[in-house]
């Protein structure tokens, strides 16, 4: 069952229609991805599903349950003890010190001090910044902001985790040490995850699956590599045109039957083109692919790969 199942959401502000009927899946443990311009809905879809935004029809399922029939006593307790946010601007209290900010949904929760301040520590340190709690966000820079954010974001070890554009405001640099790091998170927290971006590159870097919304509604969901190779509307096509197929094409999509002797090297069947790539750079003709045990499901040839890269 999904940890977050969304069917026929319609809302918009004041008598203005933004959201037209919104259906989306999320399965617990998963990164799910809404990508589309700005004005696309994005960021109102998540403010409806996190109770910020009121809404005029549909169902909002969090574990079963309708959250749209929930008391207001019921959806506060569910938002500050199951759910998470980011946002792209810090939004960190600045007359608080980082170890302050990072405790503060705790103490909203009405947790005790030292309780909250242990935790928060514990979290501090998961994003690496431990030896900077007693600082201020103005004495960070921006990639460190974001990570106070990420981290008083997980105090409360919400069960689903919003994250809207929180790279966005961040240089390149700084922005792919953040995916790094989200991703690192992710394998050790597991966290059922919406991730809004307007970068379509990110989206195919972090994201299991991909929502692409125009105008209010939801164009296409899929995997990245369903959303590049198949895209379903004329939006989605000239959405994802530039798009290197390399980046979403896995190996499991172009691998051959295992024959012969066994190549000396191997990556998963998940991984794509574009990260088997330097692997013949090194002189390497063949790899091999595995399944997610290890065992051997196939191998790559080196002609293979460059088919891929020039387009085919």
């Amino acid at each position: 069952m999904s940890l977050l199942e969304i069917r026929g959401l319609r809302t918009g502000y004041g008598d203005v229609p933004i959201l037209h009927g919104i259906d989306l899946a999320i399965d617990p443990g998963a990164i799910g991805s809404v990508v589309g311009a700005n004005g696309a809905g994005k960021t109102t879809a998540m403010r409806a599903v996190a109770g910020i935004l009121p809404t005029w029809s549909g169902e909002i399922l969090f574990e079963g349950r309708d959250l749209l029939a929930a008391s207001e006593a019921e959806i506060t307790r569910i938002r500050r003890h199951k759910m998470g946010m980011v946002f792209q601007h810090f939004a960190l209290l600045p007359h608080m010190s980082v170890l302050e900010n990072v405790a503060f949904p705790l103490e909203v929760q009405g947790a005790g001090r030292s309780a909250r301040e242990a935790r928060a520590r514990k979290m501090i340190a998961l994003v690496g910044l431990e030896g900077r709690e007693e600082s201020f966000p103005r004495e960070l820079s921006g990639g460190q902001q974001q990570r106070v954010g990420i981290a008083r974001s997980l105090a409360a070890d919400p069960e689903l985790w919003f994250l809207d554009e929180p790279f966005s405001a961040l240089d390149p640099l700084i922005r792919r040490e953040m995916q790094d790091e989200f991703l690192r998170l992710q394998k050790i927290l597991h966290k059922t995850i919406v991730f809004i971006t307007h970068d379509f590159d990110e989206a195919i870097r972090l994201a299991d699956r991909i929502a692409v919304m125009k105008d209010g509604a939801i164009e296409q969901v899929g995997t990245p590599e369903e959303i590049v190779l198949s895209p379903s509307t004329p939006y989605v096509t000239e959405f994802t045109r530039a798009v290197p197929r390399a980046k979403v094409i896995r190996l499991g999509s172009v691998m051959a039957a295992p024959g012969g002797e066994a190549p000396s090297r191997s990556l998963p069947a998940t991984a794509t083109v574009a990260e088997a790539a330097p692997a013949f750079l090194e002189g390497v003709e063949t790899i091999g692919v595995t399944d997610a045990d290890g065992r051997a499901v196939g191998q790559l040839e080196r002609a293979r790969v460059i088919e891929v890269m020039l387009g085919g």
